[in-house]
């Protein structure tokens, strides 16, 4: 049985037997894939702090005939998210990571764009500035996933779109000039749209050093998230959490 290594982010854990966790894992290399990591619970010698959601790590598995779960063997820690400060708000946006990756992407299919797209906001995804890395996140997984149509032109008449006409809703992919949106339309204001624009054409760091609060780009993630939900056809209940902080 060949032990495979891969660079890896942990997505989550649970416990089955006495001592045993199931682990999903992101990997670069293999895609996402879930495996048994023996006796967890009992000696951290192994795996150490490495089981802790959105761990990037060096990880050792091997595929075992017949079963669906990997064998889990070590996990060398790269990057921990507990190695910088930790509140509510940056822990509910890791878990937003976590479990959107968990849910959309398939087992055993790399994905290295998505992979390194994940890299990037874990890095800047920080206590004074969480908002931006999580704005940037879902823009790009929506696109990576297929959900998002031109955005400089109308997804229904495909004319040229101008800032403060543009508009979006829960039903439909993409985004409306003010003539042809729905009746339950919301506005994409003039600086997210614009941001989008940028964020899809510039790396997450180049937005690292600007001013970034709660309320700004809140109109983009709520866009965002609506065609991301309605793609796994459930809510995401780390949106959830979020919100309500």
């Amino acid at each position: 049985m060949a032990v495979l290594t891969s660079e890896a982010v942990v997505l989550r854990t649970w416990p089955v037997h006495e001592a045993d966790l199931v682990v999903s894992l992101f990997t670069r290399d293999y895609g996402r894939l879930s495996g048994i990591a023996k006796s967890a619970l009992k000696s951290r010698k192994r795996f150490g702090g490495a089981l802790e959601p959105m761990t990037l790590a060096r990880a050792w598995f091997a595929e075992r005939p017949r079963q669906e779960l990997v064998r889990l063997d070590q996990l060398e820690i790269v990057r921990s998210p507990l190695a910088a400060p930790v509140d509510a708000v940056r822990l509910a946006v890791l878990s937003l990571y976590a479990e959107l990756l968990d849910e959309a992407l398939p087992e055993h299919d790399p994905q290295e764009t998505v992979f390194r797209l994940l890299a990037a906001v874990l890095e800047q995804t920080t206590v004074e500035q969480p908002w931006m890395p999580l704005t940037y996140f879902q823009l790009w997984m929506t696109r990576l996933m297929g959900l998002l149509p031109d955005i400089g032109h109308c997804t229904a008449c495909g004319e040229a779109l101008k800032a403060g006409e543009v508009r979006f809703n829960v039903l439909g992919d993409g985004l409306f000039c003010a003539v042809h949106h729905a009746g339950n339309a919301s506005e994409l204001c003039a600086d997210s749209w614009r941001l989008a624009q940028r964020m899809l054409r510039e790396p997450v760091a180049a937005f690292a050093g600007e001013p970034w609060n709660r309320r700004r780009c809140q109109d983009l993630r709520r866009f965002t998230l609506q065609s991301l939900e309605r793609h796994l056809e459930r809510r995401l209940r780390s949106a959830e959490a979020l919100a309500r902080l």
